[in-house]
């Protein structure tokens, strides 16, 4: 099986460069034999930063990274020159990304905006020369500040992707289907569960020029948020949607309680989940009539609903309509 483009945690160790040392030189010239201290600081250790860059959409790029080190600051020169600063590196990723430290997993920076930069590890202070150290008791101090260490960390890089509509639902319920349909989005597609191993993004064209992000990640089954499956690795993607998107097919033996299931995972990942706006879409409608889809209806759970169907394409419009309205509510 070929190993996936698509990579959304990463760790690398990482280190901002060491402050250079001050300079203790003396001035020394012909005419001028007690000159005094002339020694410059050292120039400031390399910043680490992240910047964000819309044309990614994966770490895949950061994979075979294992080291980042910033430059090292120069030292101090005589006549009071400053060493040169340490060479800053920068590390771009697709937005989404957030940087935690892998030792108390706190997070350092978040990146949501093209072109957004913070700096992960700043750099050390460059050493004070001996000048700043002259004094009316010593007028020829011989020494000066080393430079500060720089900053080491092993920081993972995990990836939540943007979107607006996040679709919700166990295997084969029918979200590849329905978002090759409405979008331009070409998703795997077979009669099995897990034909979606990684979540896959599309740009749904709504009226008006309008248009709004979806996104399919892997099913989840019941457990997902105990970490059976394949849900917990990929339900941290749903947390920035504006929108959950429930898809339960009509042929489905409890519709309500399949709702709940998946309602439920989401609480038991991260309850903020269920602050978020949610829709319930019954897939596959083509094979029921008026009658069936009245039955259904008496017992179908407290939210906005659509009878849809991707493969005959019916009420798709009325389900954009109903996901539109929700994300401008």
């Amino acid at each position: 099986m070929p190993e996936s483009n698509f990579i959304d945690y990463i760790k690398i160790f990482c280190r901002s460069g060491k402050g250079g040392p001050g300079s203790a030189h003396l001035r020394r010239e012909k005419f001028v034999p007690k000159g005094g201290p002339d020694g410059g600081d050292g120039g400031r250790g390399g910043h680490i930063y992240l910047k964000g860059n819309h044309n990614l959409w994966t770490l895949l790029h950061l994979r075979y990274m294992k080291h980042v080190f910033a430059g090292n600051g120069e030292s101090g020169g005589k006549s009071m020159k400053t060493g040169a600063d340490g060479k800053d590196v920068t590390i771009e990723v697709p937005l989404g990304t957030i940087v935690r430290n892998e030792e108390d997993n706190q997070m350092i920076a978040e990146i949501t905006q093209h072109e957004e930069v913070k700096i992960l590890l700043s750099g050390g202070r460059g050493g004070l020369g001996n000048v700043h150290f002259k004094s009316a008791t010593n007028q020829t101090p011989r020494y000066a500040q080393p430079g500060e260490e720089g900053i080491e960390a092993n920081l993972i890089f995990e990836l939540k992707i943007l979107a607006d509509i996040g679709l919700v639902g166990f295997p084969n319920a029918g979200k590849s289907t329905l978002l090759s349909v409405i979008s331009q989005a070409k998703p795997k597609i077979a009669d099995y569960e897990f034909t979606t191993l990684e979540p896959n993004i599309g740009i749904v064209p709504y009226r008006e020029n309008r248009s709004f992000v979806v996104s399919d990640i892997p099913g989840i089954i019941q457990g997902a948020s105990a970490g059976k499956g394949l849900g917990l690795r990929f339900l941290r993607h749903i947390e920035r949607n504006s929108v959950l998107l429930f898809l339960v097919p009509a042929d489905s033996k409890d519709i309500h309680n399949e709702y709940r299931i998946l309602l439920t995972e989401l609480e038991q990942y991260n309850p903020e989940l269920l602050d978020k706006k949610r829709i319930l879409a019954i897939t596959k409608s083509d094979l029921l009539d008026d009658e069936l889809m009245a039955e259904i209806e008496n017992d179908l759970p407290s939210v906005p609903y659509v009878f849809i169907s991707s493969v005959a394409q019916y009420n798709l419009d009325n389900l954009k309509d109903l996901l539109w309205n929700h994300l401008i509510s």
